[in-house]
């Protein structure tokens, strides 16, 4: 596949028996359609099969409106949950944040260079300190103050500016804020989060204080949905460093910026490029 050469990305999550991929693979030989990317996974314990299939769009003599038409039969055929995405029309990506910047900084940059396959459609704060950052960005900036008073009408009108700027994806980039259960509710598997944190050990607003405490030799950041119940979402990505009884607080703290940019920035990338199939609780990621 040359570079920048515009694909399907078809993906399916349904209830495992024979004959799926044999069935999937013939409807699209039989368009003439080019796999250039194949991704099968069975899930023994919850027996569900999840597959990924990246298709030439050149190849296809239907645009994807009829494809989506076609593949209906065999996804009713097979009680599939399935999606197919256009390389052609990125994900609208909201990013929220509070003071801290690196990962704001780090996606932006990815993001300018190309290297993150979106478009980054605004950036919510509530701090006024990233606005200009993101204005010499060109990214719009909303600055929505949060406190026990306003958090409800804060929160409504983060919806507003979601649902205003056709998102897909909204990304708490160190957004210190806990979202309503409505919020998660009205976008679930579409609010991607990163906690400075290895997960599900040292949850909440201060783990490297909690693992400095505990003695640990590992620290790590994971990148996961965000649900209703705190920092318990099904888990992206995630990543470790190792430490010692020589490393202060402040130190772990430095060593972690890196690793919440590099596993937040993976994960929003195997999201954005369709390598993310949630399983209940768990999630299958094609890398």
């Amino acid at each position: 596949m040359m570079s920048g050469e515009r694909t399907y990305t078809l993906t399916v999550s349904c209830p495992d028996r024979v004959g799926i991929v044999a069935r999937v693979a013939t409807f699209i030989a039989e368009q003439s359609g080019w796999i250039v990317e194949a991704n099968h996974h069975s899930e023994p314990d919850t027996r569900r099969f999840f597959m990924r299939n990246v298709i030439l769009a050149g190849s296809l003599p239907v645009g994807i409106e009829v494809f989506r038409q076609q593949f209906a039969r065999i996804a009713t055929e097979f009680q599939m949950n399935w999606h197919i995405s256009d390389s052609a029309q990125p994900r609208r990506v909201l990013i929220l944040v509070s003071k801290h910047d690196h990962c704001l900084v780090d996606l932006l940059h990815r993001w300018r260079s190309g290297d993150l396959p979106c478009e980054i459609v605004g950036v919510v704060s509530n701090h006024p300190d990233l606005r200009a950052y993101c204005e010499w960005h060109q990214v719009p900036f909303h600055h929505l103050p949060v406190t026990p008073a306003t958090r409800a009408t804060a929160h409504a009108r983060l919806c507003e500016i979601f649902d205003a700027a056709r998102g897909e994806v909204m990304v708490l980039a160190r957004y210190m804020q806990i979202l309503p259960d409505e919020v998660c509710a009205r976008y679930p598997g579409r609010i991607i989060n990163i906690h400075h944190g290895f997960l599900p050990s040292f949850v909440g607003a201060a783990p490297y204080n909690q693992a400095f405490e505990r003695g640990v030799k590992l620290i790590g950041a994971t990148c996961h949905y965000v649900t209703a119940e705190l920092d318990q979402g099904p888990i992206i990505e995630q990543d470790v460093i190792r430490i010692d009884h020589s490393d202060s607080v402040q130190d772990l703290v430095h060593y972690g910026k890196d690793i919440e940019r590099q596993v937040l920035s993976r994960g929003l990338r195997y999201h954005l490029e369709g390598r993310v199939l949630q399983n209940g609780q768990r999630t299958v990621v094609f890398r």
